[in-house]
């Protein structure tokens, strides 16, 4: 009787599944097999290891990292310090609050902030520096990337912290091993799985940014993201977007396959 239950209640979950995941991929698979003029074809595929499409690929990983490493490098130290201070909650609520601001109008404060006559270059000006070409650089779109993923790392490392039993951090210090070591060798890897779910959700949506690309970057980043957009709206080549498609939700499944949690059952 439970058993039928149980399954009863899993009915809404499967159909969830089959109808906004399965289904979704199984349409992207398929387009990817027809070209423009909708002919059955391989070409697609073939195409899409060409060097263009391979140094956009490369390009995508290459600043999916960056964004990564960046937010990390940020959102670690944040993390602990949070832990350490009285009113937690009162700062986690302003690190999420930005999340819930519609990423079209971040996006347009930051062509604000960085645009010629923007608070950046004020200043800079006032520092003696001069003004500075900021917005559509490689660093202006990495800034707002970091800016707007940043929250993503900080959450989970924040939780694997608070999480963290302190006796073995004592321990440790106990036993004569100096901070660094205490970090290196037991609180870090005590809270990885934190890192790792950090660095999923910040590197897989990374390599499918678009809209960054084309308004803070000014389109001198190219990512497959980019190309994807510019097949389905500007070319109406669905087949070589599906297939680009295909490839990063292929690149995707195995990030999160690395970074999975391989801890066995007890």
């Amino acid at each position: 009787m439970k058993s039928n239950v149980r399954n009863l209640y899993l009915i809404p979950y499967v159909l969830w599944i089959v109808l906004f995941v399965a289904a979704p991929i199984f349409l992207i698979l398929y387009y990817s097999f027809f070209d423009i003029e909708g002919n059955l074809t391989f070409a697609n595929y073939k195409k899409f290891f060409t060097p263009v499409y391979l140094k956009m690929a490369l390009s995508s990983f290459w600043y999916a990292f960056l964004i990564t490493a960046f937010s990390l490098l940020i959102a670690y130290p944040t993390a602990y310090f949070l832990t350490k201070t009285k009113h937690k909650q009162l700062w986690l609520l302003l690190i999420i609050l930005p999340t819930w601001i519609n990423l079209l109008l971040k996006a347009y404060a930051f062509l604000g902030i960085f645009g010629t006559y923007g608070l950046a270059n004020a200043i800079l000006e006032t520092i003696g520096i001069g003004a500075k070409q900021i917005l559509f650089t490689d660093f202006s779109f990495v800034f707002v990337s970091v800016y707007i993923f940043i929250p993503f790392m900080i959450l989970p490392i924040y939780n694997s912290l608070e999480q963290l039993n302190p006796s073995l951090v004592d321990a440790a210090r106990d036993l004569g091993a100096s901070a660094w070591t205490t970090f290196r060798r037991v609180v870090f890897p005590l809270t990885l799985d934190g890192v790792k779910a950090g660095c999923q959700a910040v590197f897989i949506p990374s390599l499918s940014l678009f809209m960054l690309t084309r308004l803070i970057a000014g389109n001198r980043v190219i990512t497959l993201g980019t190309a994807v957009e510019q097949h389905f709206l500007v070319t109406q080549d669905w087949g070589m977007g599906a297939t680009i498609a295909v490839f990063l939700i292929i690149a995707m499944a195995v990030i999160m396959s690395l970074t999975g949690n391989r801890r066995g059952k007890v």
